[in-house]
C-alpha cells in the first residue's frame, strides 16, 4: 500500500489574525485547502488534473475541532492522510504546534467525484483517482 500521507509546514500570515490576536477561525480552511493540494500534487492529481480528466470534486462535508489557537509568528505542521477513496475521498488533517508537536487542531474534509459532462455525481470514485493513488482497484 502506498504512503497516502502528506504533511507541510506554514507559517500565520499577520492579517491571518482576528482582534483576539489569534488566526481568526475560518482561516484554518484555507489551510487545510493548502495542505490537501499539496497531498494533491504529490499524486499528480491536483484540482487542474481533476478537471482534465472530466470530474470536479466538490467538498460536501467538512468537520473542524479546535483544541488550541495559532498565534502569530507560530509555525505549523499539517498533516494529511487520505483514508478513504472507494465511494468518496475523505482527508484527515492534523494541526500541530511545528517546535513542540502539539496538537492544535483536527479536522478532516469528504469530496466527491462529479462527472463535467453530465454534472451527475459518482457513487463509485473513477478509476483515475485509484490510478494516481497507486492502490488497487475494487
Amino acid at each position: 500500500m502506498p504512503d497516502l500521507s502528506h504533511a507541510i509546514e506554514l507559517n500565520p500570515a499577520f492579517h491571518d489574525l482576528d482582534p483576539m490576536d489569534v488566526v481568526w477561525h475560518g482561516n484554518y480552511v484555507k489551510y487545510l485547502e493548502i495542505a490537501r493540494c499539496a497531498l494533491l500534487e504529490k499524486f499528480g492529481y491536483n484540482y487542474p488534473q481533476m478537471r482534465d480528466s472530466g470530474y470536479i470534486w466538490p467538498i460536501v462535508d467538512m468537520r473542524l475541532k479546535y483544541v488550541q489557537p495559532i498565534r502569530f509568528g507560530q509555525k505549523v505542521r499539517i498533516e494529511t492522510r487520505i483514508v478513504e477513496w472507494e465511494c468518496r475521498l475523505k482527508i484527515e488533517y492534523l494541526i500541530r504546534d511545528a517546535a513542540s508537536g502539539h496538537k492544535i487542531n483536527k479536522a478532516y474534509t469528504v469530496q466527491v467525484a462529479v462527472d463535467i459532462a453530465s454534472s451527475e455525481m459518482l457513487y463509485l470514485c473513477p478509476p483515475v483517482l485509484w490510478e494516481k493513488l497507486g492502490v488497487p482497484a475494487p
